[in-house]
């Protein structure tokens, strides 16, 4: 299991030489062409934003859902939301741009309240071809300017930037970013929110502190039967559902892709005896997780 990137560790990963300081609290961007970055993208939390142009195929997976890019697509990705991009053979053109929460904090916040950035909404768009026109002038543009030494660069690419992300904004109907929520839907939001944040289990240190139900009803003030009937109105699947499903794609992906020992992998989840945990994964799989690992292997 890839462990999380910062930009450190993704410059090194594409051998990009560094010629500038790098710290959380130092404003960062950067744009690059994709041509220069063709390879399998790991899964893995990212410490950065990004937003990608992709003018190519391939499969984009997320712990819950896979969607297969088969035309241009504009995605956004932010530090919570972990994803695996597979490209197919051919190429993959067009440009991406990473920044850090530093350079968002700069100016104004603003930009990752746009509902792209959020956990439980769309990141992936599909402009038609004008809108990709205009999208490619806009991150040749900041390409350019990137190279320029002007004392303030960030600011002119930050405008670039906003350009690009309200273009995503008006290739969909606005009610669909509509957030004059009730309260059973902010509630299921907050709830949505905390459950996506808590993975992926990156170490052997990290455990799930919010396990069940009334885990997240207490951390939400609210009592549980509140939360789950809220839970269940909107998605129609219970709190415990929503909870167990997330530990199950987790699962799945430690005993695919990493070497921890089983009870280890348990143990992260929340599973305090391996006992526990084999019981789980066979209530929801039908098989343990000895034989995924050894279907794997």
């Amino acid at each position: 299991m890839s462990k999380r990137e910062n930009i450190d560790s993704f410059y090194q990963r594409i051998k990009y030489p560094v010629l500038e300081r790098l710290s959380p609290d130092h404003p960062h961007i950067n744009i690059f062409e994709r041509a220069s970055c063709v390879g399998v993208v790991p899964y893995s939390r990212r410490d950065y934003y990004k937003v990608t142009l992709i003018l190519g195929k391939g499969t984009l997976e997320y712990a819950d859902k896979t969607l297969y890019i088969d035309r241009p697509a504009l995605m956004f990705s932010n530090p919570l939301i972990p994803y695996h991009w597979q490209p197919d053979v051919g190429e993959q053109l067009g440009w991406f741009c990473i920044f850090n929460d530093a350079f968002v904090k700069q100016r104004d916040e603003l930009l990752t309240d746009l509902p792209m950035f959020q956990i439980e909404t769309d990141k992936v768009f599909f402009p038609d071809a004008e809108s990709v026109k205009e999208i490619s002038l806009f991150f040749e543009k900041m390409v350019e300017e990137n190279k320029n030494n002007y004392a303030l660069k960030q600011d002119v690419l930050r405008n670039y930037l906003h350009l690009i992300i309200h273009h995503a904004l008006k290739l969909k109907p606005a009610h669909n970013y509509n957030h004059d929520m009730n309260a059973s839907a902010r509630i299921t939001s907050m709830f949505l929110e905390l459950l996506g944040r808590q993975f992926p289990i990156d170490s052997r240190q990290h455990e799930l502190k919010l396990k069940s139900a009334k885990d997240f009803a207490d951390h939400l003030s609210v009592h549980t039967n509140h939360l789950n009937r809220a839970v269940k109105e909107v998605t129609g699947k219970t709190t415990t559902e929503h909870i167990a499903s997330r530990i199950m794609l987790e699962a799945n992906e430690l005993l695919r892709h990493s070497n921890w020992a089983i009870s280890e992998i348990g143990y992260c989840l929340g599973f305090e005896y391996p006992g526990y945990f084999n019981t789980f994964y066979k209530k929801y799989s039908g098989k343990s997780p000895k034989e995924i690992r050894k279907a794997v292997v």
